[in-house]
């Protein structure tokens, strides 16, 4: 990023909660002159604070709208109006692909570029270097914008919803991963041996390797018969402990399934 570079760029932030707020503060760091609007909260120092939609995205290069799935499309709908020839919409909240095509829809009927953006990790602590997959129309030129001021984004090739899907998919593993970790030492504080339990769970994710997933998956259908047995022992065990066995009992289902597939 050069000196001359940044401040050209005009960006509207929609939505100024925890993460939206920490974008903001760092594109103004960054040089970018920054305005934005968000009902419930004010903007940071340096960021200029409009009335709407309309008036945030007015003048501006691009727009991020980061507040919520359900926020979006009124969001889009208010913000249009303030758009002009070139700008991105960009939206960053985490949705369902339909959501995220709809809303490039949207946008393309006004005339106007759109960018499924997906956050790849929690903003805190990363700000605008938070790892960003971008995908639609507005992909690149997204990437582009942000990239001169220094944030980490991936333009796929391909239409909006499919940065969305890469998002989700990975969450299955990753937030299924955590809720089981959780229902585990929820189980073993239960019985009594949450540290030990603990310790265990931590060796076993630094023993990860590249041949962890083949080794889970190929385990899992060799020995559905039996783990499913398992599942439901510890399901039962759980129950007694006086704690729900809603990732175990999922786990067993799964496991079910493997069977009846075989």
């Amino acid at each position: 990023m050069s000196g001359e570079e940044a401040p050209s760029v005009r960006i509207a932030v929609l939505g100024l909660g925890e993460a939206g707020g920490l974008i903001a503060a760092d594109l103004r760091d960054a040089g970018a002159r920054v305005q934005g609007y968000d009902p419930a909260a004010s903007a940071p120092e340096g960021v200029a604070d409009l009335p709407g939609e309309a008036a945030a995205a007015a003048g501006c290069d691009l727009v991020l709208s980061v507040n919520s799935s359900k926020a979006a499309p009124g969001a889009l709908q208010a913000g249009l109006s303030g758009t002009g020839p070139g700008t991105v919409w960009a939206d960053l909240n985490t949705a369902a692909p339909q959501l995220k095509r709809r809303l490039g829809e949207t946008a393309a009927e006004a005339g106007v570029a759109f960018a499924d953006v997906s956050l790849m990790s929690p903003v805190p602590g990363r700000g605008l270097h938070t790892p960003m997959l971008a995908s639609g129309p507005g992909a690149a030129r997204y990437a582009e914008l942000m990239g001169r001021l220094g944030a980490d984004v991936e333009a796929m090739d391909g239409p909006a919803g499919l940065a969305a899907e890469r998002k989700l998919l990975r969450s299955v593993f990753f937030k299924g991963l955590a809720a089981a970790v959780v229902e585990a030492l929820e189980a073993g504080r239960a019985a009594g041996c949450e540290d030990w339990l603990r310790d265990n769970i931590a060796d076993e994710l630094a023993r990860a390797d590249a041949g962890t997933v083949q080794r889970l998956v190929e385990g899992s259908r060799l020995h559905a018969v039996r783990r499913t047995d398992e599942m439901q022992a510890a399901s039962d065990m759980l129950t007694d402990l006086g704690v729900a066995p809603l990732i175990s009992a999922a786990s067993r289902d799964l496991l079910q399934n493997l069977q009846n597939r075989a």
